[in-house]
């Protein structure tokens, strides 16, 4: 995909949409100086060219009764396309699996995942890691504290 060139106009609507994918066309006008219509036409652009890929509502895990984090590391058994495909189908099917990313180094794989508790997690060990021949291994640490999560991008001016 071709990254449309960003002017400074472009960045400070990604800016407030970052912040809050709520702010309306007329509020962000005003901080950046256009008219509701171009902010509107320029967002339509950003979301065409991919620049946003989608807006979403960010919820509390803790609200939802989602109280443990888990970063685990897995390695899979033949390092095949097939394989790697089939696994990242899995990935993408499960919901506790909040990001993955396929790494260099001794794992394959890295997986931040949010479960209710350890019977939960366990749960999701089965069903991922133990249920598939094709992982070889994974090491799993606790999350202690949630410092900081999020999806904003630096901008740069």
């Amino acid at each position: 995909m071709h990254t449309p060139d960003l002017d400074r106009l472009d960045v400070a609507i990604l800016a407030c949409l970052q912040s809050d994918a709520r702010t309306i066309a007329e509020h962000i006008g005003a901080k950046v100086g256009l008219s509701a219509a171009a902010v509107q036409r320029r967002i339509k652009r950003l979301r065409e060219t991919g620049v946003i890929e989608r807006e979403v509502a960010v919820l509390s895990p803790r609200a939802l009764g989602l109280s443990m984090t888990f970063v685990v590391m897995v390695e899979m058994e033949r390092e095949n396309l097939a394989v790697l495909d089939g696994f990242r189908r899995q990935v993408l099917a499960d919901d506790n699996v909040q990001q993955c990313y396929y790494v260099t180094g001794n794992a394959d794989f890295v997986l931040v995942v949010t479960c209710r508790d350890m019977a939960d997690f366990e749960a999701f060990t089965r069903r991922m890691f133990f249920d598939n021949p094709n992982v070889r291994h994974f090491t799993t640490s606790v999350a202690m504290d949630r410092v900081k999560t999020g999806l904003t991008l630096p901008l740069d001016p």
